[in-house]
């Protein structure tokens, strides 16, 4: 079986290239960074999978979807699993972030996702076999200030795959939405907000750990993971909450001191 990866250099595509080999998986490795790639593909190879062949792409070309289709098409590659996982956040008031940035960022966390998706869906249910893991956040069960385009793209991806999941039913198909917490990843430094409450403390998850927790409920066919009990219990929560309510305390863990 192939798992095809995007997001794979760093972070929680990372770990999850090395469960998928872990576990004996073939791995498409997409990305920006070809020497981080190929480093990751090294890994796996150590850890046990037969194949790991990597892609240089940059998912904020709108082009980019459809060369990864074409090119595993024309190799012959079957995509049996497709992990979603590639993704930023911007920060700062919506008015004084750049035009460019959130464009590039709904490319990449809506548009790249939905065209990968597209792409590879169908040929999984003429198979009558496949898997899709999209990688959302706790962020789409909330509105956010201060990174408003990154929690609504979240948002998006969560009601999407939940979406596809009911139309895939019976047919051989499962979709599943990875919903973590606060991750310790490169996403923090790339996103400005290290100085932010969400990253205080502990209170933050090792990447593996949620990468794991990601591929055990891909593995069951759950339709949405939560990892962590008490990013599970604020989910619950949060259905109480008054939307007003909740969207400033989310305002006020997330701007930077």
């Amino acid at each position: 079986m192939t798992a095809l990866i995007t997001g794979a250099s760093v972070g929680i595509g990372r770990e999850l290239a090395r469960i998928f080999a872990e576990n004996g998986h073939d791995l498409v490795l997409v990305a920006r960074n070809l020497q981080q790639l190929e480093q990751v593909a090294a890994e796996c190879r150590s850890l046990g999978t037969i194949n790991a062949r990597v892609l240089q792409k940059d998912l904020s070309n709108p082009d980019a979807a459809r060369e990864i289709f074409e090119r595993l098409k024309l190799d012959g590659v079957v995509v049996d699993v497709l992990v979603n996982n590639a993704g930023f956040g911007n920060y700062g008031r919506f008015t004084d972030v750049e035009l460019d940035a959130d464009i590039r960022l709904l490319q990449v966390n809506i548009v790249a996702l939905t065209a990968l998706t597209k792409l590879f869906l169908p040929p999984m249910l003429d198979r009558g076999a496949g898997r899709i893991l999209n990688v959302a956040s706790m962020a789409a069960f909330q509105a956010g200030p201060w990174m408003s385009t990154y929690y609504a793209s979240k948002a998006y991806v969560l009601h999407f795959s939940e979406a596809i999941a009911n139309e895939c039913a019976s047919r051989g198909v499962t979709v599943t939405a990875l919903c973590p917490g606060p991750v310790k990843t490169e996403f923090q430094s790339r996103a400005g907000i290290h100085g932010s409450r969400l990253f205080k403390g502990n209170a933050a998850m090792d990447a593996r750990t949620v990468a794991q927790a990601g591929y055990r409920g891909l593995m069951r066919g759950r339709r949405i993971v939560v990892p962590g009990l008490s990013n599970a219990m604020l989910v619950r929560f949060s259905r109480f909450v008054p939307r007003r309510l909740a969207t400033f305390i989310a305002g006020k863990m997330n701007k930077v001191h």
